[in-house]
């Protein structure tokens, strides 16, 4: 991380009255040792937190603590997931952005892992970053894998993931410029390396099934696979369509050529798919995970300078989780 990140942090993505309760404390010559306990306000899949502790690492001094849990794993409500003990000047400005890393990221990797868990052992890849500000993209698609996903459309997300390579396709577009879903399939497997899978999109112009047929026919053992995306405008993918589209490849001579979902799915679409037996071997997903709530948390002071205390309505002191292992 670097310092001008750590500064912007501190600073121009701070709650202001962060900044204004430092200049007060410094200028009474305040800072006491204190513990800040930082907890969720549901159940959900812990993320962020690996990236919070990062920019604690940054910030704390030698002496000063953090405990707390690690990306993937699961947390309750109320339960607490991080703990710092120091100097209220070496950590307290930055608390708007430890709360926001943990609260967009386990959103994301909440929702994701309910996607997941409703495809039951189908691929699902992260496809929801144009759905989110391309700051935030890659982050996101980040959160995407840590909730289970096995890819991500873009290369900072599979970067930041530690995946070897983006995952993708063709769009519309490049498909509409060629005129033809073939022509358009055959300079993709002219141009690309041979890292790049060949998943062909085959909605654009003609029935699925048939087009299918055609790219199978032209690129032969080289495709790996058609993209099924079609518009709500006319029904999307359905059960039924897969199921169709793969009975022909077969038929064809084709069986070994996957099948690819992508289009307004959710974790109840997935499902509905699944239930059904539909021949699907990858499932993108976009909004469903890009467009997650994010998980509230909250940050608490529980000690300050060795003396229990809190607000109102919370517990004073430290709160006993066996859970949590010091990170820094």
């Amino acid at each position: 991380m670097t310092p001008e990140l750590v500064e912007y942090y501190g600073g121009r993505a701070a709650d202001v009255y962060l900044e204004r309760a430092a200049k007060t404390l410094a200028g009474e010559g305040l800072d006491p040792v204190v513990q800040m306990e930082f907890f969720p306000d549901r159940d959900g899949l812990l993320c962020g937190i690996d990236e919070a502790v990062e920019l604690l690492r940054c910030v704390l001094q030698p002496g000063d603590e953090a405990w707390g849990l690690k990306d993937g794993d699961r947390m309750e409500r109320k339960e607490v997931v991080l703990r710092v003990k120091a100097p209220y000047s070496h950590f307290g400005r930055y608390e708007t952005a430890l709360l926001g890393m943990m609260a967009s990221c386990s959103g994301w990797a909440t929702r994701a892992r309910e996607v997941v868990d409703a495809a039951a052992g189908t691929r699902v890849i992260s496809f929801g970053a144009r759905h989110v500000h391309p700051l935030i993209g890659p982050t996101m698609e980040r959160a995407a894998v840590v909730g289970g996903c096995v890819g991500a459309a873009t290369p900072g997300g599979a970067a930041l993931a530690g995946l070897a390579a983006p995952s993708g396709t063709m769009p519309h577009a490049m498909i509409l410029v060629f005129g033809d879903t073939v022509l358009a399939a055959r300079a993709f497997d002219r141009h690309m390396g041979e890292e790049v899978l060949r998943i062909v999109l085959v909605d654009t112009f003609k029935d699925e099934a048939e087009e299918s047929l055609r790219v199978a026919e032209a690129l032969g053992e080289r495709l790996r696979g058609v993209r099924l995306d079609t518009p709500w405008e006319r029904g999307r993918v359905t059960v039924e369509l897969v199921k169709e589209v793969r009975a022909r490849l077969d038929l064809a001579g084709h069986p070994k050529v996957g099948i690819f979902v992508s289009g307004g799915l959710s974790a109840e679409r997935i499902r509905q798919f699944v239930e059904a037996g539909a021949p699907v071997d990858s499932f993108g997903v976009g909004m469903a995970i890009s467009a997650a709530p994010p998980i509230g948390f909250t940050g608490d002071l529980k000690e300050v300078a060795g003396k229990a205390v809190t607000k109102r309505g919370r517990i004073p002191g430290i709160t006993e989780n066996p859970r949590l292992k010091q990170l820094c």
